[in-house]
């Protein structure tokens, strides 16, 4: 991946960290914002070095959500040019959601948005206290409407009301208790605590496992219960069959690693 103007991309220890670094505008999503985090995301799904991904951020804030200013220049567009626009994000929160790895948010800072987006669409999520969460669309005149599709499905149709509705924002251990949030970890703690759960995963997991049910995870809730069962039957087979599986069970059976 070439060097990018707003996101850092760098791999250690089977652990690809995806930085926002925009911090001057407090990591605010523009048009070429987005198309680099689709790339850096590109980049780690091909990476045999990366097993799992952090996505972080640079300076105080997560991610201010939309760039107002881009945004207020996108009012000038066709209703095919904001289209398209609307389509490139709905790209990258798809991409994350659907991602064949694992991906963990560090959020040192303000979520607002797109921010809480972006942490919703991620598998987990680590926050530090201070930080806020919440969806402000409605207060501009704007709406939550690609963050919506992912927040329903995290935590359902009441919580998400509450939070798209009143444009109210909350705290990390409330986002926690709603479940947009994994764990509450003090700043100074925050780096280090999802290295080490990063890890974890890393070394403890299958990451051809954890693709396998991320996909289903994203695929089995749009289906009937007839259909989700014999999809995850059909799954079931298929996995029995993976060289990890069959490496797994026989460590697990000889007590090894």
């Amino acid at each position: 991946m070439e060097e990018q103007e707003f996101v850092t991309y760098a791999v250690a220890d089977q652990i690809a960290t995806i930085t926002l670094n925009r911090p001057e505008k407090r990591n605010a999503l523009n048009a070429k914002v987005v198309t680099e985090l689709k790339e850096a995301f590109a980049q780690a799904a091909q990476d045999t070095e990366a097993k799992v991904i952090v996505l972080a951020a640079a300076g105080d804030a997560f991610c201010a959500g939309a760039d107002l200013a881009y945004l207020q220049e996108l009012q000038q567009n066709t209703y095919e040019e904001n289209l398209a626009d609307s389509n490139h994000l709905k790209e990258l929160f798809y991409q994350i959601y659907t991602h064949p790895k694992v991906v963990i948010a560090s959020i040192q800072g303000h979520a607002i948005a797109g921010g809480s987006g972006l942490a919703a669409v991620c598998d987990f999520s680590f926050a530090a206290p201070h930080a806020k969460f919440g969806y402000t669309e409605v207060r501009i005149g704007f709406i939550p409407a690609i963050v919506m599709v992912f927040l329903l499905r995290k935590i359902g149709e009441g919580k998400s009301k509450s939070l798209l509705l009143s444009g109210e924002l909350i705290d990390a251990q409330k986002a926690k208790d709603l479940g947009m949030v994994n764990e509450v970890v003090a700043p100074e703690e925050l780096e280090e605590r999802v290295k080490t759960f990063a890890s974890k995963l890393a070394r403890k997991n299958s990451g051809q496992s954890m693709a396998a049910t991320k996909q289903m995870i994203a695929q089995v809730q749009a289906m009937s219960l007839e259909d989700g069962l014999n999809y995850a039957a059909e799954q079931n087979a298929l996995a029995r069959a993976t060289e990890d599986c069959q490496k797994g069970i026989a460590n697990f059976l000889n007590k090894q690693q």
